[in-house]
Parts: C-alpha cells; sequence; structure tokens
C-alpha cells in the first residue's frame, strides 16, 4: 500500500501563509492568490472564470453551493472545509488535499485532477462525471451514489471507501483494487468491471447484480 501512496504527490506548501480575506463576488477576471491561508469564513456566490489559487490552504471554510468553474488550484489544502454543492465544472485540480471535508452534491464534472488526495470526506451524491484523473487517492469517508460517468481514472487508488450504489456507467474499472471498499452494489455492467480487483464476498455480490444465483 505504501508505494501506492508515493505515486500521489502532496501538496507543496511554505511552513508560513499570509491570511487572506476571500471575497467570490468582488474577484476580478484571472485573480490569482498565491501562499495565503484562507479560514473560519463563509464563502458565497460565483467567482470570475479561471480564479487561480496556487499554494494556499482553506481550513475551516464554508463554501456551500459557491460557484467556481473553470478555476485552477495547484498546491492546495482543504481541511474540515464544507463545500457541499459547490460548483467546480471544469476546474483543475493539481497537488490537491481535502481532508475531513464535507463534499456532499460537490459538482466536478469535466474536470481534471492530479494527483489528488481525498481523506476521510463526506461526498455522498457528489458528481465527478467526464473528469480526467490521473494519480488520485480515495482514503476513507464515503462516495455512496457519487456519479463517475464517462471517466477517465489513471492510477486510481480506493481505500476503505464507502462506494454504495456509486455510478461508473463507460467508466473503466480495469485494474482499479476495490476490494477494501465497502458498497452492496454499483452502478456498473460487466464491461466497466472487466478487470478490476475485487473481494471474494464482493464478487458474491456483483454476482447477484448480474443475475446470477450464487449457489451456498
Amino acid at each position: 500500500m505504501a508505494g501506492k501512496k508515493s505515486l500521489v504527490d502532496l501538496p507543496k506548501i511554505p511552513g508560513e501563509l499570509q491570511s487572506l480575506e476571500l471575497e467570490l463576488e468582488v474577484m476580478e477576471q484571472d485573480s490569482e492568490f498565491v501562499d495565503r491561508i484562507v479560514q473560519d469564513c463563509e464563502l458565497y456566490g460565483e467567482a470570475p472564470y479561471k480564479a487561480c489559487f496556487d499554494r494556499m490552504k482553506f481550513t475551516n471554510v464554508t463554501m456551500r453551493g459557491a460557484r467556481m468553474r473553470k478555476s485552477e488550484f495547484t498546491d492546495v489544502i482543504f481541511e474540515r472545509c464544507d463545500l457541499s454543492n459547490a460548483d467546480f465544472q471544469d476546474a483543475i485540480f493539481h497537488r490537491v488535499v481535502f481532508k475531513d471535508c464535507k463534499l456532499i452534491g460537490m459538482d466536478l464534472s469535466s474536470g481534471m485532477l492530479r494527483n489528488a488526495s481525498f481523506i476521510d470526506c463526506h461526498a455522498e451524491y457528489a458528481v465527478f462525471r467526464m473528469i480526467n484523473a490521473k494519480r488520485v487517492r480515495l482514503h476513507g469517508g464515503t462516495f455512496a451514489y457519487g456519479d463517475f460517468f464517462n471517466s477517465n481514472l489513471t492510477e486510481f487508488y480506493l481505500e476503505e471507501t464507502r462506494l454504495d450504489q456509486a455510478q461508473f456507467s463507460q467508466t473503466k474499472l480495469s485494474g482499479i483494487d476495490l476490494s477494501s471498499c465497502e458498497f452492496d452494489s454499483l452502478g456498473a455492467t460487466l464491461p466497466e468491471l472487466r478487470g478490476c480487483i475485487i473481494s471474494p464476498l464482493q464478487a458474491a455480490a456483483f454476482a447477484g447484480q448480474l443475475g446470477m444465483v450464487v449457489k451456498r
């Protein structure tokens, strides 16, 4: 397992960050923020397209329903944040960590994830439709009812994550290890499941999902 984790690079953030009071609706087009920390606040509204956040940390920040389409996040940590129903469509995340965050219904459709870690996050109903993801780690937490429709998942690591009824239609799961994950069923057919790694108990569940009868 240690070898897999080393393939997901962590954010490179300086030891000291200057505090930033951020307001989405007063930001200008192509705004850029570097070496800052945003903490203990609420952010609402819509940011301009292509806002850039580099070497930053968001701690205990509420962004429920905020719209940040096409934004870019590089070397960023989100810790104990509430991003429920936030709109990050077409956004780019590179070396980003989401730790102990609430991501219920968050929309990352058509976005790009590179070296991204989701640690102990509650992400039920999160939308990852048509994402391009490489070197992504989901550890703990839940992505139940999540939508990964028609996504490209490369070096995608799942560790003890709840995935019940997550949708993987038209997403190839070959080589992805699901054996430590918890689910009763997945939204996937045999072509999507071909080549994925599962536990014996999960094999029985999949057999039932595919209409087979397991004799005990």
